[in-house]
Order: C-alpha cells, then sequence, then structure tokens
C-alpha cells in the first residue's frame, strides 16, 4: 500500500531535488552552452574578505571545511557569499569510524555527519564530502599488485590478488567489516540526508579502501539511495588505476569533482602528489570521460599549494577546455 504524501511533504521534497540538480549533484547532466562546469577552492570559514579575493582570482565558489557550525551560522555564510556573488557549494566533513568497535564512536561520528548536513542546508551547499573509515596496520597488496574480486550481493572481497590471497586475509577481514560497517551508517544518516536536501558524497582517498573503480562504485551502489553518491578525488587513486576508470565506473553517481594530480615513479609504482597539469593525470581524457558520463557540476581545486589563485585558476580553465 503505498503510503499518501501531503502538500508541505510534496514541496519539500520537490524543493530538495530541484536544488540538488541546481547544485550538480541530482540529475542529467547538460550540453551545449548550458554544460559550464564551476568552478572552485577549499576554504575555512567563508568571510566576505577570502570570497571576494577568490571571485577576483576567477573562482565561482567554496568547499567549506567549517562542518561543526550551527545552521544560523552557516546562513548567515551563506548571505555573505550570495552578496560577494559566490556559492559555499559542499561541506568537508572528512573522516569518520564507521568501523570502529567501539559503537560510542560509531554513534558520535554519525551524529557528527549530521551536524555536517544541517551546517550544509544552511550554507546552500548540495553535498558533504564524507570518508567513511580508514584501515591499516596489517600486511596488503601494493597498489599495483591489486586484482580485486568481489560478491556483487554485500561487496565482500574473494580476493585481492592472482594466487594465494591468504597473507592478506586480516587486510580482506577489515575491508568487508568497513564495507558493511560504511553501509549500515549510511543507510541510518539517509533520512537526514534527505530532510535537509543534502547528499552524503563518499570520497576515495588513502585509506587502503575501495582502491578499484568496480569496488568504489559498487560500494556507492550498495548504499541505495539517491542521497549517497561519489565524491571523486581525481588525483587520489592514480596510484591504482587510471581517473577515467573511475569516472567511468562511477557514472551518474558523481556528485562532486576534487581536481588534484598526482606524479607516478618511472616505473609507474607509487610516486607524488603535486601542482595540477605538473603531473600523471591525462587531463583531456578525464574531461572527456566527465563529458561522457553527464557530468557538469563543481570542480574543487585541492592541494596545489604552490600556485598562486590566479595559475590555479588559469590551469583549470584550461583543465575544463579539455587541454
Amino acid at each position: 500500500m503505498k503510503k499518501a504524501v501531503n502538500r508541505r511533504e510534496f514541496l519539500a521534497t520537490s524543493a530538495a531535488g530541484l536544488g540538488l540538480m541546481a547544485s550538480g549533484c541530482l540529475g542529467p547532466g547538460k550540453k551545449g552552452a548550458e554544460a559550464r562546469m564551476r568552478k572552485a577552492l577549499i576554504c575555512g570559514k567563508p568571510t566576505e574578505k577570502n570570497l571576494a579575493k577568490l571571485k577576483a582570482a576567477g573562482f565561482d565558489g567554496v568547499e567549506t571545511t567549517a562542518a561543526d557550525v550551527s545552521p544560523a551560522d552557516a546562513e548567515e555564510c551563506r548571505k555573505i557569499a550570495e552578496k560577494v556573488g559566490m556559492k559555499i557549494h559542499s561541506v568537508l566533513r572528512g573522516w569518520m569510524q564507521f568501523n570502529s568497535k567501539d559503537a560510542a564512536k560509531v554513534e558520535a561520528t554519525i551524529a557528527k555527519t549530521e551536524t555536517a548536513l544541517r551546517a550544509a542546508q544552511g550554507y546552500g551547499a548540495g553535498a558533504i564530502l564524507l570518508v567513511p573509515c580508514r584501515i591499516g596496520g596489517m600486511n596488503m597488496p601494493q597498489p599495483w599488485e591489486f586484482d580485486i574480486a568481489f560478491d556483487e550481493g554485500n561487496g565482500h572481497l574473494a580476493r585481492v590478488v592472482k594466487g594465494d590471497n591468504e597473507p592478506f586475509k586480516d587486510y580482506m577481514a577489515a575491508h568487508d567489516h568497513a564495507t558493511d560497517t560504511t553501509i549500515e551508517a549510511v543507510k541510518k544518516l539517509i533520512p537526514a540526508a534527505e530532510k535537509t536536501g543534502v547528499v552524503i558524497a563518499i570520497e576515495n582517498v588513502w585509506n587502503n579502501l575501495w582502491v578499484k573503480p568496480a569496488v568504489f562504485a559498487h560500494l556507492v551502489k550498495l548504499c541505495g539511495s539517491k542521497w549517497a553518491q561519489g565524491y571523486f578525488d581525481i588525483g587520489n587513486h592514480v596510484k591504482y588505476a587510471p581517473p577515467e576508470q573511475f569516472i567511468r565506473a562511477l557514472g551518474r553517481a558523481i556528485a562532486k569533482c576534487h581536481v588534484k594530480d598526482f606524479k607516478l615513479n618511472p616505473d609507474g609504482h607509487g610516486g607524488k602528489f603535486c601542482n595540477i597539469r605538473d603531473g600523471s593525470v591525462n587531463w583531456p581524457v578525464v574531461r572527456k570521460a566527465l563529458d561522457e558520463v553527464g557530468y557538469n557540476g563543481w570542480m574543487t581545486i585541492e592541494g596545489s599549494g604552490g600556485l598562486s589563485l590566479e595559475e590555479k585558476s588559469k590551469r583549470l580553465d584550461l583543465i575544463l577546455a579539455g587541454k
């Protein structure tokens, strides 16, 4: 039996959906002249001074790290941004501990995520960046050794390398636990995401989890909601697979993108982060892949600390132009 939806619920849901489409988190990608991606940088608490400075350098908005603020304080920042002609498009919530063995820590991080969702609503942001957990301290494959197979039903790992996987059994167990607890926590948070109209965007980082495109995309799929999507960092997993492979695997599940670069060692084994367009990312190929999956949302530079604001803006323009 279908639940009846009253007018207030319908309008609230519709408004949230329209807001997400405007923020680039939901809905089909636009084509032609309307398909202009928007440029952003990461900042702390947005102020008129720093937003005006970024605006002058050619940026359209920011992702704020101020996640633990009240909705009222976030609303004030939103007004300041609107005055300057900027958008606070996302909130960087960051590291959570959904896989902790301490139930109190799990509940605390769920509560922090709810706080970030309410803050994002106040900011007028379309998503929060969430890193659900991390693992380490056990034997695990080198980045170039991974050859993962997994259960389509629950995402559990069947293998992480070809041949003998016994040396990595502890890693596989920790990985499965992280997958299970992440899905459980995100599903608990879906009602808060829907209420605030803010997507929970799970980011791929150096946390030793979901390191291959199909695995990361499947984790997002297992969360089972349009309110849980992927925050794809273009430079983070270059040592595991080319970023265009992640883009095609995630497809329309990409809520936001971080723009970062990584320089592989000559043998392709390891490397280091570097300024954008100075590394191993094939930017024209990445730009084409983003077009293929219909992504036309925010492109937020993370890192590239050796560049001026103007140079960051110029390099991002080249990337968006497919160069």
